[in-house]
């Protein structure tokens, strides 16, 4: 499946965060990209505003349009509010797990492990980036997969008590998913009823 492969420090001054991470560019250019980006004073429209906000949640996650409008829809027939059980399908995503359990040091980074079968859920190796994975599952490093230099790098004082819904084990280098996250533990900056408004119209 495609990717954005192109410069990501555009991108994160396009939305005015680092929504990729820590950003040298954006901290030292925080105005929009292009010649006029730092003169740009034009008012936006209502559909703009959740449009924008749909294109920073699929950045944020690494998904594309049309998976995203897929994830939207099972979170629409779910129980709960629309908006936030989208989130925590996002969240529950295998590749955002491995980054989350500090095993990569990004989600692109995260999603080439599960990609290149790294990564193991319950012991078997998967290869599927947007496998949901369910409460009580366990999220490891391939057997001959522990001594890769980028996971040893990523794990290095990787703060672990950051996300309560994970639990990680550093002897084995593996995380249970104990439970879906509350929309207050969830640290990402998305006004998510903003997409739901905007798939609403």
């Amino acid at each position: 499946m495609a990717r954005y492969i192109g410069p990501k420090s555009k991108i994160a001054r396009k939305f005015g965060e680092p929504i990729f991470g820590p950003d040298k560019v954006l901290s030292k250019k925080n105005y929009p990209p292009g010649m006029h980006g730092s003169n740009r004073r034009k008012k936006t429209s209502e559909y703009g505003i959740q449009l924008r906000e749909k294109q920073k949640t699929k950045y944020t996650y690494g998904v594309l349009e049309r998976q995203f409008r897929n994830t939207f829809e099972k979170a629409s027939r779910s129980k709960g509010i629309t908006g936030e059980v989208l989130l925590q399908l996002l969240e529950s995503r295998l590749d955002n797990l491995v980054f989350r359990l500090g095993l990569a040091p990004t989600r692109d980074a995260a999603r080439q492990l599960v990609v290149h079968r790294h990564i193991t859920l319950d012991g078997k190796v998967v290869n599927i980036p947007s496998c949901t994975v369910k409460p009580g599952q366990v999220v490891g490093v391939r057997e001959r997969s522990k001594a890769l230099e980028v996971i040893d790098n990523a794990l290095s004082g990787f703060n672990h008590s950051k996300y309560p819904w994970l639990e990680f084990d550093a002897a084995s280098k593996s995380g249970k998913y104990l439970h879906i996250p509350e929309r207050a533990d969830i640290p990402e900056n998305i006004k998510e009823q903003l997409i739901v408004e905007l798939y609403s119209k």
